[in-house]
């Protein structure tokens, strides 16, 4: 599935959130011009390069998470996971999924962001979104390379797949 949501496109750029994973220090051009415009860039983890978060920096809001290869003091200074409301949606980032230990009914949160298994997909469990975006840097396997663009629509989390065309 790479749509969730009533609406096939994304709103425009300035509406929308920017998510981000497994750049394992390839921040692609492609990556870069697909995320101009949106109001919030979350990256998920295994950045591989801080200066790859400065390059995100300039084009938006960063917020990112560690993920299993970032290693060294900039990675220490990143969260393992983060909780934080951006558009009216509670979004919790946590890099692999399998290591949540929270409820997130429980918790209150309308969106789980995680990566590191580089397929992306959309999910929806009764109110929550689970979002990965796949990964954005180096190939793996047959995967592809993607992104994705996450909103709120009625009230409602909303995301898309982006792939890139590499």
């Amino acid at each position: 599935m790479t749509d969730s949501g009533s609406s096939m496109r994304p709103p425009p750029p300035g509406k929308r959130i920017g998510v981000i994973s497994d750049t394992h220090g390839l921040l692609r051009p492609e990556a870069l011009e697909a995320l101009e415009g949106v109001d919030h860039i979350l990256h998920a983890g295994d950045i591989g390069n801080p200066a790859h978060l400065d390059m995100l920096a300039r084009l938006a809001q960063v917020t990112a998470i560690r993920g299993n290869i970032d290693r060294g003091p900039w990675a220490e200074a990143l969260p393992e996971t983060l909780t934080l409301t951006i558009k009216g949606l509670r979004i919790h980032m946590i890099h692999d999924r399998k290591d949540l230990r929270a409820d997130p009914q429980t918790e209150g949160w309308d969106v789980v962001i995680s990566g590191h298994s580089h397929k992306p997909g959309i999910e929806e469990t009764g109110p929550l979104l689970w979002l990965n975006p796949g990964a954005a840097g180096p190939r793996r396997f047959r995967l592809p390379i993607t992104l994705a663009f996450l909103w709120s629509e009625a009230g409602r989390p909303r995301a898309m797949i982006h792939p890139l065309p590499v």
